[in-house]
């Protein structure tokens, strides 16, 4: 099994720093609500949590 490294940090409320092995992001937004996630490889990923075992995501990539 590989070893993986992903550390992520609360820089403010409902802002985070995500920092794993090639890359990092910025995500806003909290558990209820909808969450933008930018990442330096140009990934943009909006996501919603839903009611029950439900939930929405839309990821876009840089060309």
């Amino acid at each position: 099994m590989p070893l993986t490294f992903r550390k992520s940090f609360r820089i403010l409320p409902g802002v985070r720093l995500n920092i794993n092995k090639r890359s990092w992001s910025i995500t806003t937004g909290g558990k209820n609500g909808p969450r933008q996630t930018h990442s330096s490889t140009g990934r943009r990923t909006t996501s919603v949590d839903l009611p029950g075992p439900f939930g929405w995501r839309r990821t876009t990539k840089r060309r």
